[in-house]
C-alpha cells in the first residue's frame, strides 16, 4: 500500500483575512495539504472558529487569531506570537482586503487612508513581520486583484491604485529575498463568488459580459493557484503578477 504525504506536511502557513471568501479557501486548502494554518479575522468570531473547528474535524490544523490587519502592532504580534510559538513561518498569505467604491472627486480621504492602510502598508508589515522567521525556501504571497490592470467601471480608482501598488511592491521586493532563498508573488483574482460578491444578479451578469469565461471563479480555484505558488513545484517563481481572472484582463 502506498502513502503519499501531503504537499504541505511539517509547513507553517500564516493568512491575513483567513475567515471568510476567498481567505477561508486558501486556509482550507494549506489545511488540507498538511500545513498547520495561523489566520487573522477581525469580527466574526463565530465564522473563524466554526472555520478552524471544520479543519479539526477533517483531520488538520487552524488557529484563528483576532487581530486588524490595519493595525500594525496588532499584526506584528499575531505574526511574532506564531512565528515563536513554532519556531518558523513558511508560507505568508497576505489576503485581508478591503473594497472602498465612490467617485473621486466626492471620495472621502477616511476611506482612501484605510484602503491603504489594508491593501498595501499590511502587507508591507505582515512581510517585515514573518521574515525573521523565514528561511530559504519559504514563500510570500499576496492576494492583488486583476483590477491592477484593468478597472472597467467608474468608481474603483482608489482600490485599483492600492492593488496596483502590489506589482511594484513584489517586483522590488524578488530581488531582495531571492539571495535568502524566498520568494514573492502576487496572485491576482478577477470577480470571486463570495457573500461579498455573488456570481449571481444584474452586477455579476455586468461583470461576466468583461470576461472571456463568463461566471465568477471560486474560493477554491484561488487556493489552488496559492497552493501551486506555494509549492516547490514554484521554486522558479518570484516577481510576478499571475491573472486568475477568467480572462477578465485580457
Amino acid at each position: 500500500m502506498t502513502t503519499t504525504t501531503p504537499a504541505f506536511a511539517g509547513k507553517i502557513a500564516f493568512v491575513t483575512g483567513g475567515s471568510r471568501g476567498i481567505g477561508a479557501g486558501i486556509v482550507r486548502r494549506l489545511a488540507h495539504d498538511g500545513a498547520t494554518v495561523a489566520f487573522t479575522y477581525q469580527h466574526n468570531a463565530d465564522a473563524a472558529n466554526a472555520l478552524a473547528a471544520d479543519i479539526a474535524a477533517q483531520g488538520g490544523r487552524a488557529l484563528p487569531i483576532r487581530a486588524d490587519a490595519a493595525d500594525a502592532e496588532a499584526l506584528r504580534g499575531a505574526i511574532g506570537r506564531i512565528g515563536r510559538e513554532f519556531g518558523k513561518i513558511d508560507i505568508l498569505v497576505n489576503n485581508a482586503g478591503i473594497l472602498r467604491l465612490g467617485d473621486v472627486a466626492t471620495f472621502d480621504l477616511a476611506a482612501f487612508d484605510e484602503t491603504w492602510a489594508v491593501n498595501v502598508r499590511a502587507v508591507f508589515v505582515g512581510i517585515q513581520a514573518a521574515l525573521p522567521f523565514m528561511a530559504a525556501g519559504a514563500r510570500i504571497i499576496n492576494i492583488g486583484s486583476t483590477n491592477a490592470h484593468r478597472m472597467p467601471f467608474a468608481g474603483g480608482a482608489t482600490y485599483a491604485m492600492s492593488k496596483s501598488a502590489l506589482l511594484g511592491l513584489v517586483q522590488g521586493m524578488a530581488r531582495d529575498l531571492g539571495p535568502r532563498g524566498i520568494t514573492i508573488n502576487n496572485i491576482q483574482p478577477g470577480p470571486v463568488d463570495t457573500d461579498l460578491n455573488p456570481g449571481t444578479g444584474d452586477f455579476a451578469a455586468q461583470l461576466h459580459g468583461l470576461m472571456a469565461i463568463g461566471r465568477h471563479g471560486t474560493a477554491a480555484e484561488i487556493a489552488a493557484m496559492v497552493a501551486y505558488v506555494a509549492s516547490p513545484d514554484a521554486a522558479f517563481v518570484t516577481g510576478a503578477s499571475l491573472n486568475i481572472d477568467g480572462g477578465f484582463a485580457a
